[in-house]
């Protein structure tokens, strides 16, 4: 289970795994924000379906194109519908598994040992002279992250001290390592990690609805709805749930 940054060596890795491939492999695209959750539960599907499951973690942004430009995933699952949206208009996935599957939610974070910031007005401290969120043009914890900053009416006012990671993992790095004094990151990569943080008001962006979907010619389509069943199934939900999602309602 790789985390890649680089674009081009993503791909190239997605097309070395597809290559040596059993049939009963499902190569899983997913956002940044799902590595610890979907890391756990992809565990527990494999123990009980005898299945391997296989994880290329991203921007779901910079993940969408590597779709269009002919990866060949099975499953996608982004940190927002629109992606999903674009690839169905384009006619790259199979419209009937297409599902929202959890509702993210972002916080404002600061180091362990740190002043905890207890609202995005405090980003505006002297103190606070860099903050990371992830790049808003392809992440969409960025987009959120970068909205709830205008909506606040501070975004104008700190522009110049923000640090922009490829994906959500790259500015939780940033913040762990000491290269940024907070950042605005997932509560998904928060909650299990040594930061201090604060939950941000819904009010202030948009709702991150994530949501996934099977590849149209996926290799292994039976197993991607599979696995797709299992993640929005319940103990897919529990792992979730944990991590800090929000869970869309269940239809009966």
């Amino acid at each position: 289970m790789t985390i890649v940054r680089s674009t081009s060596i993503t791909f190239l890795f997605i097309l070395f795994f597809a290559s040596l491939s059993a049939a009963s492999e499902i190569l899983v695209s997913a956002a940044s924000d799902l590595t610890g959750a979907f890391k756990e539960i992809g565990g527990r599907y494999e123990k009980e379906s005898g299945n391997k499951v296989t994880f290329n973690f991203g921007s779901t942004g910079i993940l969408a194109q590597q779709i269009e430009g002919g990866a060949p995933i099975d499953l996608f699952a982004a940190a927002n519908k629109k992606y999903v949206e674009d690839l169905e208009r384009k006619g790259l996935i199979i419209p009937e598994t297409k599902r929202v599957y959890a509702v993210g939610k972002i916080v404002l974070a600061t180091p362990k040992g740190g002043v905890k910031l207890n609202s995005l007005q405090d980003l505006m401290r002297p103190e606070t002279k860099r903050i990371a969120i992830a790049n808003p043009s392809h992440a969409p914890y960025g987009m959120a992250a970068k909205e709830a900053m205008e909506k606040t009416g501070i975004w104008e006012k700190i522009k110049d001290r923000v640090v922009y990671g490829e994906n959500i993992r790259q500015a939780m790095q940033y913040l762990e390592t000491g290269s940024v004094d907070a950042a605005i990151l997932a509560l998904s990569v928060s909650i299990n990690s040594d930061v201090n943080y604060t939950l941000i008001p819904q009010e202030f962006y948009s709702p991150i609805e994530q949501t996934l979907a099977v590849i149209k010619g996926a290799k292994n389509e039976k197993r991607a709805r599979e696995f797709a069943d299992f993640i929005t199934g319940p103990k897919g939900r529990t792992v979730m749930e944990r991590y800090g999602f929000g869970l869309p309602i269940e239809k009966r």
